[in-house]
């Protein structure tokens, strides 16, 4: 079961939620105010305000992360006032919980909260990276295997393949071959230095070799000498 920040009567951090009219979501912070254990609206102003603060200090624009909006309450007779209210963030909810009285349970909860929402999307952002990173490395795996098909057909021997893929190296590093950039990864001999490279140097090998395949099949190229050529480059 997810953790969520204690009730205030039947509704949860989440329940608070609202989204205005451009589909930005934010909380009230007279809402948010019973959430977090503050029964005057003074006290719970005080942790507002030095939330404030603190994301000013930090180096982000409090008012767009607190925006001042009023409230409308209805009184014992039916009247209507407007009190103070504000339009807060999702990073304004977590900064108010940072800067509240640490002795409330319900402080203490919500900062575990947002501690554990802040680790999901660290997981999560890795996990997509991981993911990206892994659907890159099969595509050029399969490019590796189109270009060497092409190369094949443009008269490359199975003995000079060796030679062809290091002049695609060359080529996309200034001049250093396999050995040369495994030496500088510290890859070793048996290594494959296309699962050692990050993303972006996967996908700028796929080009090259994207390019290359092409070349070789557009313009019909034949001849192990020009095909190596092509090869050296393509980027």
């Amino acid at each position: 079961m997810a953790f969520e920040i204690e009730k205030a009567g039947a509704l949860s951090f989440e329940d608070l939620k609202q989204v205005n009219e451009f589909g930005a979501e934010y909380w009230s912070a007279r809402s948010l105010q019973a959430l977090l254990g503050y029964a005057q609206w003074r006290r719970f102003e005080s942790a507002v305000r030095r939330a404030m603060d603190s994301c000013q200090e930090s180096g982000n624009n409090k008012e767009y992360h607190f925006a001042a909006a009023g409230k409308p309450i209805t009184g014992g007779k039916g009247a209507t006032q407007i009190v103070e209210d504000y339009h807060l963030s999702r990073f304004a909810c977590y900064l108010i919980a940072q800067n509240g009285d640490p002795r409330k349970t319900e402080i203490a909860n919500a900062q575990r909260y947002f501690a554990i929402q802040t680790r999901r999307q660290e997981v999560s952002d890795q996990l997509a990276s991981d993911m990206g990173r892994l659907e890159t490395r099969q595509q050029t795996a399969t490019e590796f295997k189109a270009l060497s098909g092409a190369a094949r057909e443009a008269g490359v021997q199975n003995q000079m393949f060796g030679v062809f893929h290091d002049a695609g190296y060359k080529g996309l590093y200034g001049g250093l071959g396999r050995k040369k950039i495994q030496q500088i990864k510290k890859i070793p001999d048996s290594g494959n230095i296309m699962d050692r490279i990050n993303t972006t140097e996967l996908a700028a090998n796929q080009f090259r070799m994207t390019q290359t395949r092409e070349k070789l099949q557009r313009e019909g190229i034949y001849g192990q000498d020009k095909a190596i050529e092509v090869q050296r480059t393509s980027r």
